[in-house]
């Protein structure tokens, strides 16, 4: 591993802890007893001690007899600024803050922060927290945490990462318990200058990690959260816990400072940068374990066999597997007839496998299932019968000859199943106590996969060249459409106009019927102001539309958008935001009332490419309507995917818009046509914007 600035902070030759104390029950105290382990020395500073736990006690860093890489503060708040300050004054490499009272706690704790982050900053000292709970390196002796139990954890090839100190804490016990060593456990707390982002490139470079597990609250810097996890995934997984499903964003403020965001847009973007996703603290820690044993290559499609000797169990694996994704597909019919020879007629063979009870031929069913080369993963699964089958054993033995990995799962009392998962432990063979958790653990060994392929064979998209560029502090809707027709995603035949001179004129020269709309920037809500008149065929109606447009606003003043109707078609939303976090992203759903009340709606961060387009509308609950529904005929998915991109591009290339929102666009088996548009640019929003969060909602 090359020098890293983190270095100083996480592998210290020197520690300091500013505050130590002689009283157990204080946080210097304990932080003390906890850092005194270590490989390194360590200097106690409190000025009215000459000894704290059997350590010589020095009244400032300026006493010390040595240069310090890594000072603990466990001062109050009030005292932190001048501790660090003085930190920056005797070239401390790297502070840690544990106390509380920050940004966590409101304006006053927020202005305090940043004037040390600043000094932090200005000195090129690294600051982990405030806070924090600490950290723990196990291989070199450090646990520099004061929480009880972080020196159960051992030294292995598991980074963890997480914004809560309690959260760090949960999983290295989890760890601990399934025999799981870790080469780093680090909580960021309010992770102003060291955030998840900055450890998890940190550890993507570190040789002892195998395997990055984060746990995520909030994220202030999406885009560097995703550079780093798409950095860190060219070389191992990065696998992710986020909360935020549910309004819990005022809590999440007052625990680490971090602002929760949408949880959907969150986990787009991380996923699309290559994370794999998973829902609780146990799964997060069953994956480290099986990345720590097995990586599949990069492949598009993963093949899954799972071979059983009860039904059951089989049925909740393969309903996860496929609800979320995961291909199994069918055997061979070589395979099929090979298998057929061994076990008993009516049995399911096909994928899964069902051995009706594992048996004598259990091994060479299983050889004959790896062998197949539909097949890229082979999961076995038999309750703990021992009179039945050895699963040692027959893994032992097939283990000689195979090239494909197997992984197994079983279930029985805890006490009874643990010998069988630890001697295949011992076999380097995942194993897994229950068919769910066995489930949840291949398909993040199969996002995996996924995602390196998709990030291997990714093209970023090109912004065009020659784009117009916007000016002003708003556009109209004919100003919004004319920037998106630019760009290749169609528009009605229409007229601006500023009479009714001018609209009779359009009438004449445009295909009925016609759309009548009132036209001018900042007028974003057209049809709830009475703005909007359709079906619009004859002289008649189109006086009357324009007379009671002209009501909306005072005479002289009022211009017309007189446009050709589309013909009926399938109606979907496509938008783009620039998010405070994450950048432009963009955003595709069913349109009109569907993207509300059903919220079916995907999202990604931009540049896209095309796959990342395609991804968005197979993932669409409504993906079905797309491919033709109930005799209707399929829409254009390449043109659609075309204006996708164009979205992307647009947000890459005209920086002062901060959203976009065509509702609806209408989709057809051939092409399509943006029937409203709206752009909002600097200046203009909070005003009368419909503003996407990210889950399709305004």
């Amino acid at each position: 591993m090359q020098d890293h600035s983190l270095d100083r902070l996480f592998c210290p030759a020197a520690i300091a802890v500013i505050g130590a104390s002689r009283s157990p029950g204080k946080a210097g105290y304990q932080m003390l007893q906890a850092v005194s382990q270590c490989d390194g020395a360590v200097y106690p500073i409190n000025p009215g001690a000459e000894e704290i736990l059997g350590l010589p006690a020095y009244p400032s860093l300026a006493a010390t007899p040595g240069p310090v890489d890594l000072a603990v503060i466990t001062l109050p708040a009030k005292l932190c600024l001048e501790a660090v300050s003085s930190c920056a004054e005797h070239g401390v490499g790297a502070v840690m803050i544990i106390s509380g009272g920050f940004s966590e706690a409101g304006a006053e704790g927020e202005a305090l922060q940043a004037r040390i982050v600043a000094t932090c900053k200005a000195a090129g000292m690294r600051l982990l927290g405030p806070n924090t709970s600490g950290f723990a390196n196990p291989s070199q002796n450090l646990i520099a945490n004061f929480a009880p139990g972080m020196d159960n954890i051992d030294s292995g090839p598991v980074g963890l990462v997480s914004q809560s100190g309690a959260v760090t804490l949960a999983l290295s016990s989890l760890a601990a318990d399934q025999g799981i060593g870790a080469s780093l456990a680090v909580g960021t707390g309010n992770g102003r200058d060291v955030s998840p982002a900055d450890v998890i490139a940190y550890l993507g470079e570190r040789d002892d990690t195998a395997v990055i597990v984060v746990y995520l609250e909030g994220v202030s810097d999406g885009a560097a959260l995703c550079a780093a996890i798409r950095g860190a995934v060219a070389n191992k997984p990065v696998v992710v816990m986020s909360v935020g499903r549910a309004d819990i964003g005022a809590f999440a403020a007052s625990h680490t400072g971090n602002l929760i965001g949408s949880y959907k847009l969150k986990r787009a973007a991380l996923a699309q940068a290559g994370a794999v996703f998973v829902d609780s603290l146990e799964d997060l820690i069953d994956a480290a374990r099986l990345f720590s044993k097995l990586r599949l290559p990069p492949q598009q499609n993963p093949g899954v066999a799972l071979l059983t000797g009860q039904a059951g169990p089989a049925m909740i694996i393969s309903d996860h597997l496929k609800a979320n994704a995961v291909s199994m597909p069918p055997l061979q019919e070589a395979s099929v007839a090979r298998i057929r020879e061994l076990l008993p007629p009516m049995t399911f063979i096909r994928n899964p496998i069902d051995t009706g009870r594992p048996g004598a031929s259990f091994g060479d069913v299983l050889d004959i299932v790896c062998q197949d080369d539909a097949v890229d993963l082979t999961l076995a699964f038999a309750l703990h019968e021992p009179s039945a089958i050895d699963p040692v054993a027959v893994l032992a033995r097939v283990e000689n000859d195979r090239s494909k990995p197997i992984l197994f799962g079983t279930a029985g009392a805890l006490a009874d199943v643990e010998p069988t998962l630890r001697r295949l432990a011992d076999m380097n063979v995942p194993a897994f106590a229950t068919p769910d958790r066995l489930a949840r653990a291949v398909r993040a060994l199969v996002d995996d996969a996924k995602a390196q392929h998709r990030l291997g064979t990714a093209t970023p998209a090109v912004a065009p060249v020659g784009a117009p560029s916007t000016t002003g502090v708003g556009l109209t809707e004919a100003e919004a459409k004319r920037l998106i027709a630019a760009h290749g995603i169609a528009v009605p035949e229409s007229r601006e106009c500023a009479s009714h001179q001018d609209a009779l004129a359009a009438f004449e020269a445009l295909r009925k019927p016609l759309a009548v709309k009132i036209l001018g920037p900042g007028i974003l809500h057209k049809t709830e102001i009475g703005g909007v008149h359709l079906h619009v065929r004859t002289p008649e109606a189109l006086r009357r539309a324009l007379s009671a447009i002209d009501a909306i606003h005072p005479a002289g003043r009022t211009r017309y958008l007189i446009e050709e109707m589309a013909p009926p078609g399938l109606e979907l939303i496509l938008g783009g935001k620039r998010d405070a976090s994450f950048g432009p992203t963009v955003l595709v759903g069913l349109g009109g009332v569907y993207a509300e009340a059903l919220d079916d709606v995907a999202v990604r961060i931009a540049p896209l490419t095309r796959r990342d387009a395609d991804d968005m509308l197979s993932t669409l609950r409504g993906a079905a309507l797309l491919d033709g529904w109930r005799g209707a005929p399929p829409i254009e998915k390449d043109g659609l995917i075309d204006a996708i991109m164009a979205m992307s591009c647009i947000l890459l290339e005209q920086t002062q818009i901060t959203e976009i929102d065509i509702n609806p666009l209408r989709v057809y088996p051939e092409g399509l046509m943006a029937l409203d548009a709206v752009v909002i640019q600097h200046g203009t929003a909070g005003k009368q914007g419909r503003f996407l969060d990210g889950q399709g909602k305004p």
